[in-house]
């Protein structure tokens, strides 16, 4: 029973170091930056000086990207935990209380799931609208 422990420790420790390295993916993605000036570029070098200036713009993008960041790490969690439900499940052997451990788990998971979608929801709404 302790290896089993050990073997789900693990698989959720990997899948989390895969999740985490996919999301850092969209950060390396090709697309325009605004330079200083205001124009739209695909290549930083012919926005000439940049200088540091934070504005409220950026701060609202960069808590944007925070918390869409934190609210898909909940997501993917809620998922994992569904999936860990499934797997309780099948290896459940008919035995009753782990059946319903294993219902309540994924009952649970996708309550996470839903109220990290609409978390979303409601963050991309209110920084899209009241923050403009």
């Amino acid at each position: 029973m302790k290896i089993t422990n050990k073997v789900k420790t693990l698989a959720a420790g990997g899948l989390g170091v895969v999740a985490m390295a996919l999301q850092a993916a969209p950060t390396f993605a090709a697309g325009k930056v605004r330079c200083p000036d205001g124009t739209e570029t695909t290549d930083l070098t012919k926005c000439g000086n940049i200088k540091n200036n934070l504005n409220s713009n950026d701060l609202m993008g960069t808590l944007n990207t925070i918390i869409n960041v934190v609210i898909g790490i909940i997501g993917f969690v809620a998922v994992m935990v569904i999936i860990l439900g499934g797997v309780q499940y099948t290896t459940s052997a008919g035995d009753s209380g782990k059946v319903k451990k294993a219902k309540d788990t994924i009952m649970y998971g996708i309550i996470g799931l839903v109220v990290a979608l609409m978390a979303y929801s409601i963050v991309n709404f209110i920084l899209s609208n009241v923050f403009k």
